[in-house]
C-alpha cells in the first residue's frame, strides 16, 4: 500500500511532460552522473537525439521536444517544437519558461489556426508578462527572484517551414548537404544577444544614446551595465522594471541612476527558413556546448556518426575539450561534483533535430507520434546526480 502511495505522489509531481513520454526502458531517457540524455527518438518530422549535463548547483539549462499538435484545436497544425532555455542567478525563469512558453504558443496557435511568427511573439511576451507576475507576487519575500533572467531559444518546424526565435546567446545550427561535394555545410540560424558581439554593444549604444556607461568592459569581458553579457532576455526584472532595482535586492545588482526605460529587451530575433530536401538536420544548444566546439566541428559530428547518441556525443566531446583546456583528464572531470563543475563547464544541454524531407512534406496533415519530453530527466535522484528540472517550486506551479 505504501509503495502504490510513493509510486502515485512520484506521478504528481513529475512534470505532465514525463508522463506522456515515448514508452519503453528509457522513455523518459537515462541516467549517468550528471550526464542525462535520451540517444534516440521520433518525432513528427523524423528522429531527434537530446543530452543534459550538469555543472550548477541547480541545473539552470532547462530544455523539451514537442511533437504531434502545437494548438489546442485537433485541426492543428502539426509540427515540431524545441525548447532550450539557459538561466542565469537561478534556476527559476528556465523552469517558469518551460512550465509556460509552449502552453502559450499552442494558445495563439488556436486563436490564429496556424503557425507564424506572430503567434511566436506572441507566445514569448505572454512568457516574459507571467514572470514578472511572479516577481510582483514573490518580491515581498524573496526579492533576489528579480535578479534572475533565461536566455530562450525555441525552433518550430511546421509545414515545411523552420521558425527559429532566440533571445540571449543559445544557438541553433543547420547542417545542410552541399549537392556538388556531398560535404554538409554549418549554417547558423540564431542571432545571438551578447555584448562580446561588437553589433550587439552598438545596438545597445543606439537603444541607450543618452548613457555612455550602458556597456562596461569589466575583467576583460563586456557587460551591460558590468553586470551581464546579454541583451535580452526573459526574466532579470531588475534591468527591466526600475521599481525592482532597489533594497532589499543585493547590492552587486543595484544601480546608481535610476532608468526610465528597460535597458534589456524581452524581444526575440525570429527567423524564417523554408526547408530543403539537403538540409539533414538542427544543433539546438546552450551556450556551453558553442563555448567549446564551432558550429562546424558539431556539424562534422553529427554527419559523420549514427544519428542515434549524436547529443550524448556532441556533450562528451565538448567536456574533452573542456578537460584539455584545464589540462586534466575527462576521466578525472566526470568525478568533480556539481557547483566545483561550474569552475570547468556550463550547463550544458543539446538537443539534435533530424529533418526527414519526405516526413516534413506531408506532416501539416499527418498526426505522426505525439511526444513530450523534458531535457533531465526524472523528479527525485541522488545527491549526486543531475537535478531534477521540476521541484516543486511557487515559481513553477503558478
Amino acid at each position: 500500500m505504501l509503495s502504490r502511495l510513493i509510486s502515485f505522489l512520484n506521478a504528481c509531481w513529475r512534470p505532465s511532460s514525463d508522463r506522456y513520454s515515448h514508452s519503453g526502458s528509457d522513455a523518459a531517457g537515462r541516467q549517468e552522473g550528471l550526464l542525462w540524455y535520451k540517444d534516440t527518438g521520433k518525432h513528427i518530422n523524423g528522429e531527434f537525439s537530446m543530452a543534459v549535463v550538469q555543472a550548477n548547483n541547480l541545473l539552470e539549462d532547462q530544455s523539451q521536444i514537442e511533437s504531434g499538435c502545437l494548438s489546442f484545436l485537433d485541426s492543428g497544425p502539426y509540427g515540431t517544437f524545441v525548447g532550450i532555455y539557459d538561466g542565469h542567478g537561478g534556476p527559476e525563469t528556465s523552469r517558469y519558461i518551460n512550465d509556460h512558453l509552449f502552453h502559450h504558443l499552442k494558445r495563439f496557435a488556436a486563436e490564429q489556426q496556424s503557425m507564424s511568427v506572430d503567434v511566436i511573439r506572441k507566445a514569448f511576451q505572454a512568457t516574459e508578462e507571467g514572470f514578472f507576475s511572479i516577481v510582483a507576487k514573490q518580491w515581498p519575500i524573496k526579492p533576489q527572484i528579480a535578479a534572475v533572467g533565461s536566455c530562450c531559444l525555441v525552433g518550430v518546424v511546421c509545414n515545411g517551414i523552420l521558425y527559429i526565435a532566440n533571445l540571449g546567446d543559445s544557438r541553433a545550427v543547420l547542417g545542410r548537404t552541399v549537392k556538388a561535394t556531398g560535404e554538409v555545410l554549418a549554417i547558423q540560424l540564431s542571432a545571438e544577444h551578447n555584448v562580446s558581439i561588437e553589433s550587439v554593444r552598438q545596438e545597445m549604444h543606439a537603444m541607450h544614446p543618452e548613457d555612455s556607461k550602458i556597456v562596461v568592459l569589466k575583467h576583460n569581458v563586456w557587460r551591460v551595465k558590468g553586470l551581464i553579457q546579454v541583451s535580452r532576455s526573459i526574466g532579470d526584472v531588475y534591468l527591466k522594471k526600475a521599481e525592482y532595482n532597489r533594497e532589499p535586492l543585493y547590492a552587486k545588482f543595484r544601480l546608481r541612476e535610476p532608468f526610465k526605460k528597460p535597458i534589456l529587451s524581452s524581444d526575440p530575433t525570429i527567423s524564417v527558413h523554408e526547408l530543403q530536401p539537403h538540409d539533414q538536420f538542427v544543433i539546438f544548444a546552450s551556450d556551453g556546448l558553442w563555448e567549446h566546439l564551432t558550429n562546424q566541428e558539431a556539424v562534422d559530428i553529427v554527419q559523420s556518426s549514427p544519428h542515434n547518441g549524436s547529443a550524448r556525443r556532441l556533450v562528451k566531446t565538448a567536456l574533452q575539450e573542456a578537460a584539455k583546456k584545464r589540462e586534466m583528464r575527462y576521466s578525472d572531470l566526470k568525478k568533480i561534483d556539481r557547483g566545483v563543475r561550474r569552475h570547468f563547464h556550463d550547463d550544458i544541454t543539446v538537443v539534435v533535430v533530424f529533418l526527414d524531407s519526405n516526413l516534413i512534406s506531408r506532416a501539416s496533415s499527418a498526426r505522426g507520434p505525439t511526444l513530450s519530453l523534458r531535457g533531465g530527466g526524472v523528479s527525485s535522484l541522488p545527491a549526486k546526480t543531475l537535478a531534477p528540472c521540476a521541484t516543486p517550486m511557487d515559481v513553477g506551479n503558478s
